[in-house]
């Protein structure tokens, strides 16, 4: 078995856009080769600066023979016909053989296809491939309407040691590739991967970008420990700088004292955004550290020095800006800023901030109430949370939105509950971020998210299946998780309809149906994690009367448990058995069977309908106590009762009267299920 090599050298390629193309490029060229019969061991991408490639191995040297069969017309259909069809197969009558079924004898084409060598395959295959490679952005140079990432110099591509010959983008493939662009010289053939791996580190080159991943964070640590220091974790970051650097050297230089006093959170999105450099910090006190961390793609013979100097000076320019923007923004307080929210828009059929302000203002206040935090200082954060959205840092970096709100808070002698709340009502901003637990953060964050919810639903702009440009979909789990995390009882239904008249829009019940429908989907992805099922929650909502979460959550956690038992599996099948009678009888009747049975005679039967009358009463009881558990316990009591009905009474008797009553019966079955949960919602 041989082994495929490619590889396309070109100008820098966007760190961002290197794993993906590297999936994209897996992805097409496995495909090609699956749709042409080719089965093979393994393949692998590889992306980096200045290269994108893939090796695939155990290829065969020769594309597998096919046969395939086309079945044709009638043998005694008309010559039209049969001519027909000998064109579209391309074949000829001699190349056909007659078969039968049970309607008479046909026609079937055998076409036979000879594989072609693997070579010559991938000659045609790749180009074609290559072509359909998904960039999010490309350009042409020179005269071409070739379009790629960047300008491309060359392509690698070799099939069990041997150059595979085609030309894509003006480029004719060989196997000679470049090392690194300052710490190689000269040309460098390779023949598999392997020795392209080999040769290139050689050269200077590491291909694999885990390989340089690793390199990287074990030289931070290192350097930062001989520091005694740590450095500040920062994935996407790491992900990053792998992306620029063909052989990564990690050094280490100094902020000026200078900006030492300028916040933390300035300084080290400063580095990281404009100049991709790690922040070290002091790992008892967890305070950053006057250090950074630089990763060049460069061996230096002066070890490094005249880069670090270099990235110190360029770095002081960029803080000179922050501190500027950073002594700037105290010259006012929050306050002063507040008014210059009617300046920026919203939404255009949501207002401007200022007026998002006022409608979180009041909605702060009203949960402040409901979980017990301060209402005047609730209102007092939410007046001021979107404040700094004005302020010069934020304008340079956006990601600071709330973080700097903080900052100037307390500057401005704010209470520290309130300038708390300030920083953490865009809290959480995903699936890791921390959750709000200060209960006046809690309120402010999620009025500042239900907010956004009520307000793109009630101008119908809801998340559709491709797109959530308002990251609503966010906005719902971040309510949840604060709300289950800290057990907040909030009723989502009545909070929806408190906010309703504060919109232009119309808020009727449609839309409330609809958000808390959405709520519930969010639910089951919050919760899928934990294995609660899906369908029990949707058996749960769609009572229509459950829209406390923490409640609902219990409930849900309640029937999951009652389900799994040997009652409750049991009980299931024989609700299950009554509403598939009942809806059939209905149908055919062409009425409902809803009410209390009078009249019934087995003793099976009567015993049934006591036990029901008692069940629904005890059930309620528990459920109004919220002991979910009791309430299942109960329903447990149905599953003899049930059962010995089934097995001893006709429900379609020849009595008209005593057939409507046990149909009723099979009502009041349904119905006392119900009171705990939708039943015909659960699957299996």
């Amino acid at each position: 078995m041989s082994e495929l090599l490619l590889e396309l050298f070109s100008e820098e390629i966007p760190a961002r856009m290197q794993q993906g193309a590297a999936k994209d490029l897996e992805r097409l060229v496995v495909g090609a080769l699956s749709d042409r019969g080719f089965l093979f061991e393994g393949a692998r991408a590889f992306a980096g600066p200045r290269r994108l490639g893939l090796a695939v191995s155990g290829l065969p040297a020769k594309q597998p023979d096919v046969t395939e069969e086309k079945k044709g017309p009638r043998v005694d259909a008309n010559e039209k016909a049969i001519a027909g069809f000998l064109k579209s197969a391309s074949v000829a009558l001699t190349d056909c053989e007659k078969r039968e079924d049970a309607k008479g004898a046909f026609y079937v084409a055998v076409i036979k296809r000879l594989g072609r060598p693997t070579p010559d395959v991938l000659a045609e295959m790749l180009p074609e491939v290559l072509a359909k490679l998904p960039w999010p952005k490309s350009m042409r140079w020179g005269s071409s309407s070739f379009r790629w990432v960047r300008p491309l110099h060359s392509v690698v591509c070799t099939f069990d040691g041997e150059v595979v010959r085609f030309e894509f983008g003006g480029v004719s493939s060989s196997n000679v590739t470049q090392g690194h662009r300052f710490l190689s010289k000269g040309a460098i053939e390779v023949r598999r991967y392997d020795d392209y791996v080999a040769k290139l580190k050689t050269a200077h080159v590491i291909v694999d970008a885990p390989e340089r991943r690793e390199i990287i964070l074990h030289e931070t640590r290192q350097k930062a420990f001989a520091l005694g220091l740590e450095p500040i974790p920062d994935e996407g970051l790491v992900n990053e700088v792998m992306g620029l650097a063909e052989w990564p050297v990690v050094l280490v230089g100094t902020i000026d004292p200078a900006f030492m006093d300028v916040p933390a959170e300035i300084l080290q999105t400063s580095m990281r955004t404009h100049q991709k450099y790690f922040s070290l910090r002091d790992p008892a006190s967890l305070k950053l550290a006057n250090k950074f961390v630089v990763v060049a793609n460069m061996i230096a013979d002066d070890g490094g020095r005249e880069i670090i100097a270099g990235n110190e000076r360029v770095l002081r320019a960029r803080l000179s800006d922050a501190k500027f923007f950073w002594d700037q923004d105290r010259k006012r307080n929050l306050e002063s800023r507040v008014q210059d929210l009617q300046q920026i828009v919203f939404h255009a059929k949501l207002g401007t901030q200022l007026e998002r302000v006022k409608r979180v203002m009041a909605l702060s206040g009203e949960i402040a109430k409901i979980i017990g935090a301060d209402v005047e200082n609730a209102k007092r954060a939410a007046h001021l949370c979107k404040a700094d959205l004005t302020t010069g840092v934020v304008g340079e970096f956006p990601e600071l939105q709330g973080v700097m709100g903080r900052y100037y808070a307390l500057h401005d002698g704010e209470d520290k509950h309130v300038a708390d709340a300030i920083r953490d009502h865009y809290r959480p901003l995903g699936p890791s971020d921390e959750v709000p637990a200060a209960p006046l953060s809690m309120a402010v964050a999620l009025a500042d998210k239900l907010d956004t919810l009520i307000g793109f639903f009630a101008i119908g702009e809801k998340p559709t299946g491709s797109g959530d440009p308002y990251a609503l979909r966010r906005a719902a789990l971040g309510v949840i998780r604060i709300v289950l995390t800290n057990e907040v009882r909030l009723k989502l239904r009545q909070t929806f309809e408190s906010r309703a008249d504060t919109f232009k829009a119309h808020f009727s019940r449609k839309e409330a149906d609809e958000l808390i429908a959405f709520f519930a989907d969010r639910l089951k992805v919050a919760l899928r994690e934990k294995g609660v099922r899906h369908d029990l929650i949707d058996a749960i909502f769609a009572l229509g009367d459950e829209d406390d979460l923490v409640r609902l959550v219990r409930r849900v956690e309640a029937l999951q448990a009652f389900l799994k038992s040997d009652d409750g599996a049991n009980l299931l099948v024989g609700y299950r058995r009554a509403a598939n009678i009942l809806r059939i009888e209905e149908k055919k009747d062409g009425r409902d069977y809803r009410g209390v049975p009078d009249g019934l005679q087995q003793d099976e039967e009567v015993a049934l309908q006591r036990i029901l009358t008692k069940t629904k009463l005890e059930a309620a009881k528990a459920l109004h106590a919220e002991d979910f558990a009791g309430a299942m316990a109960e329903l447990a009591r149905l599953r003899v009762p049930v059962d010995v009905f089934f097995e001893k009474v006709t429900v379609n008797a020849d009595d008209k009267l005593l057939r409507e009553n046990r149909l009723k019966l099979l009502s009041q079955i349904v119905e006392t299920a119900h009171h705990v949960a939708d039943f015909s919602k659960v699957e299996g």
